[in-house]
């Protein structure tokens, strides 16, 4: 039998012939930051055009493209709890009673799928950017924005405007008094039939208390993004900003404004005495000082007294909200599938509006609601673990959230902007509690 040897391993030389390059993994593209800059930072724009609430869901889609073209995608974490609810809206549709219904659930519908798209897009840019604060300009130019459009208020409180958008839709499409107040822009918001109105800063919102929920969500991030630039010609516009945003944000009288950042205000600075951190801890008194400093020349508190005295608020917002319990027992589970208009109640708004949680319980049901309410819940979770100062003033801004959805709507690109700041903040959290990677080095001899 034929005596057989193993394979040379090396050459006549004596060498051992080299090894095949391992093979580089392959990673998706990166995605661009650009998008987010023309959804947020031209809010104006879209508010000058009409288009800010109707045009929307088709930046979301834009989003929602580039994310299928790059594919392998990080979802943030509950992704699953929003798509249940994405689900048992679609349901719930099941329930709508006639077809005039139809378009305004669909712009609701759109905000939901947009602001999931948008925290995904978020989420996956703050993780892979080296600079993760470059994430949050975009959100930075719509607190700007919001900035600039409040003092426009201030300033021209009755102007309004005949927008593109309002003259390119159907006469009987614009009738339609929800849809009027979309595409015909005003700065303020304010009852024509006084004779003394209060003008409450609104743009680019219809309502001025989208424009306080949003003030409330997007300030954090401002203080955040200063902390996390040291320098740079945005962060000094922002420290400007930020004295410059208490006059409109103050006359808006919006008092769960005021609530949520004080409750938001208020967990940061237990955290922060309880961690010894003295950044935030200090950065939480300077927001203090300067709002009541601010207090000093706007009688905010009397303004707010002297307006619950001469309107129905309370006793309206209880009404519906003792509406939404009584009939909710007839249908818990998919709700109603959109608010309704009824005789039984004082106020004249739809039983299901005055706060996203009694518009989700009474237009979806039970279950939608709880899968809503979790998917922040989860989110305050995680971010309560942030190790920076910005980090920790992100981590209260779903917080701020859950303040505010028994009492403000945010079917409206409000709920994108939330899912921007949270989505961002538990990419941050994730980051900052990431375990370090192992220390490599060469070993050298010791010489005996």
């Amino acid at each position: 039998m034929p005596a057989t040897r193993a394979p040379a391993t090396c050459d006549p030389a004596g060498e051992r012939p080299p090894r095949p390059p391992e093979p580089v993994p392959h990673r998706p593209p990166l995605l661009p930051l650009w998008p987010l800059a023309v959804m947020f930072g031209l809010v104006p724009l879209w508010w000058l055009a009409g288009a800010f609430y109707l045009g929307w869901s088709l930046l979301g889609a834009l989003l929602f493209a580039l994310l299928v073209v790059r594919g392998r995608v990080p979802l943030p974490p509950a992704t699953g709890l929003w798509l249940l609810f994405l689900a048992l809206v679609v349901v719930s549709a099941t329930r709508l009673t006639s077809s005039g219904s139809v378009p305004a659930f669909g712009l609701r519908l759109g905000f939901y799928v947009t602001a999931i798209v948008v925290g995904v897009y978020v989420y996956a840019l703050a993780r892979e950017r080296a600079d993760p604060a470059a994430v949050l300009v975009p959100l930075c130019a719509f607190w700007l924005g919001l900035v600039a459009l409040g003092w426009l208020g201030l300033l021209a409180p009755r102007l309004a405007l005949t927008t593109p958008t309002e003259l390119l839709l159907p006469a009987g499409v614009v009738a339609d008094s929800y849809v009027q107040d979309l595409v015909h822009v005003a700065t303020t918001e304010y009852s024509q039939r006084s004779l003394d109105p209060i003008f409450r800063p609104a743009a680019p919102f219809p309502y001025t208390n989208n424009y306080g929920s949003a003030y409330a969500i997007t300030l954090p991030c401002v203080v955040a993004y200063t902390m996390l630039r040291g320098r740079g010609a945005l962060r000094w516009v922002l420290l400007a900003s930020l004295p410059l945003s208490l006059a409109p944000a103050f006359l808006t009288l919006n008092r769960v404004m005021f609530a949520s950042l004080g409750v938001g205000l208020a967990v940061l600075g237990v955290r922060a005495a309880l961690r010894g951190n003295v950044r935030v801890g200090a950065s939480v008194v300077g927001v203090l000082v300067i709002g009541g400093l601010a207090a000093l020349f706007i009688p905010v508190a009397e303004l707010i007294g002297d307006r619950v005295r001469t309107t129905d608020t309370n006793s309206d917002r209880a009404s519906l909200y003792a509406e939404v319990l009584r009939r909710i027992g007839d249908s818990p589970w998919l709700g109603y599938g959109a608010p309704v208009n009824a005789d039984t109640v004082s106020a004249q708004a739809p039983v299901g509006t005055q706060g996203q949680l009694w518009m989700v319980l009474f237009s979806h049901g039970i279950p939608a609601l709880l899968c809503f309410v979790a998917w922040f819940v989860v989110a305050a979770v995680r971010c309560r673990r942030a190790r920076s100062a910005a980090g920790q003033w992100l981590a209260v801004v779903p917080v701020i959230c859950l303040v505010q959805i028994p009492f403000y709507g945010m079917a409206s690109p409000n709920l994108a902007v939330a899912f921007f700041a949270v989505a961002f903040a538990v990419a941050l959290t994730e980051r900052e509690t990431a375990p370090a990677p192992p220390r490599t080095g060469r070993l050298r001899a010791v010489p005996a």
